[in-house]
């Protein structure tokens, strides 16, 4: 809200004892937070209102609760965000932009379909460290937030980045990288669902693994398999006498 923009009212000389001498404007002027102390409150509001949604649920959620995360009244927060529904927006765009920046970066660099999905999923596990509320937001929200006119950018956004990994598993399948048989829209939603899981990558202690680790395991099982050697032909469906 600060800054050195003054209306011209500001300056009203209103005689020695006013309120706009001056003197007084100086003070209100020290009074208010500079931009980068704004800007710094505001994203600590998002991050613990983040925290709140991904524990509690966004509908169960109140603004109250986030003022006293954040150790303020529920009335200065809307200094900062006019209602819980613009906090909620800010998580949720701020994370589908850096998903679908990569996503795109990806797809421009040109390269084949099988690095091509290489970089989609290490993008894809950047965004997710760094946005793990809003998965969870999603995830447990869903239907409330793609009911909301004002989120319907979210149906938007995973229109678009079910055509990016879908693309890129049929050009696999025409460029004879990936497998002819291929259900490239079946397997976009199972590798999804298992690269969205929310993992606590430490739990146990010290003894986990970090996001690198985990890319590269994924990556791994999605193009190498877990069978020793080539895989050998079976029946699909087996029958006893």
């Amino acid at each position: 809200m600060g800054g050195a923009a003054y209306q011209a009212s500001d300056w009203a000389w209103a005689g020695p004892t006013g309120h706009n001498d001056p003197v007084t404007i100086a003070k209100k002027a020290a009074d208010r937070p500079a931009p980068a102390l704004a800007s710094a409150r505001r994203a600590d509001l998002v991050r613990l209102a983040g925290e709140l949604f991904a524990e509690k649920g966004f509908r169960a959620t109140t603004v109250r609760e986030i003022a006293d995360a954040a150790g303020i009244l529920s009335g200065s927060l809307y200094h900062h965000f006019d209602s819980k529904e613009s906090i909620g927006d800010e998580i949720l765009s701020g994370f589908l932009n850096d998903v679908l920046g990569g996503y795109r970066e990806a797809v421009a660099a040109g390269a084949d379909p099988r690095a091509t999905i290489e970089r989609i999923v290490h993008s894809s596990a950047v965004a997710l460290t760094e946005h793990r509320a809003a998965l969870t937001m999603l995830q447990n929200d869903w239907n409330h937030f793609s009911a909301q006119p004002r989120f319907a950018y979210l149906r938007d956004a995973m229109r678009e980045i079910e055509q990016i990994w879908v693309g890129q598993l049929e050009a696999g399948k025409t460029a004879d990288i990936f497998r002819a048989d291929l259900d490239a829209r079946l397997t976009y939603r199972l590798l999804r669902d298992m690269l969205w899981i929310p993992i606590h990558h430490r739990q146990g202690g010290d003894r986990g693994w970090s996001p690198e680790v985990v890319v590269e395991a994924f990556l791994r099982l999605l193009f190498d398999g877990i069978t020793a050697g080539s895989p050998k032909p079976r029946n699909a469906r087996r029958r006893t006498a």
